[in-house]
């Protein structure tokens, strides 16, 4: 196992720890990510569902949100489909965001990944502009990572 860098990846390793429900591990990594980030309004999963091919609310916290978002639709599904993190400082000139909750301004989407297969995303959202940057995207990489070997 990968070498964790920062206290959140460690804390979220340790809760998971011999835990195996997909849903309880991404319900509690939901929770921990809201509460240890401060501005933020929203945190959680959006996980693809190969039927529908559609990425498929998951496990949150937060106001109610959209229930099914399309592969390359808003910020949540360019990250999906493109595979790689996208760290948007103003989501309203972001080019077809998706406005589920008004309130949010800035948004960080990471990729996650099951066996190098794409499984969906984590998301976050802040009412404050400019919220997320090079630190935060390298600390919900690595929380990516722990939560594609609990998943």
């Amino acid at each position: 196992m990968k070498q964790l860098n920062t206290l959140i990846g460690q804390q979220l390793n340790a809760l998971l720890e011999n835990e195996t429900n997909s849903v309880s591990n991404l319900s509690n990594a939901a929770a921990l990510i809201f509460h240890n980030y401060g501005d933020v309004n929203w945190a959680g999963f959006y996980i693809y569902n190969a039927d529908t091919k559609t990425l498929d609310l998951g496990p949150f916290q937060g106001k109610v949100a959209c229930m099914h978002i399309q592969p390359e639709s808003g910020v949540v599904g360019s990250a999906f489909s493109q595979r790689k993190s996208l760290v948007v400082p103003d989501v309203h000139a972001f080019a077809g965001h998706i406005a589920c909750d008004a309130d949010s301004n800035s948004e960080l989407v990471v990729p996650i990944y099951r066996n190098g297969e794409p499984y969906g995303v984590i998301d976050i959202d802040s009412p404050i502009l400019n919220r997320f940057g090079a630190v935060e995207k390298e600390e919900v990489e690595e929380l990516a990572d722990v939560l594609s070997r609990h998943i």
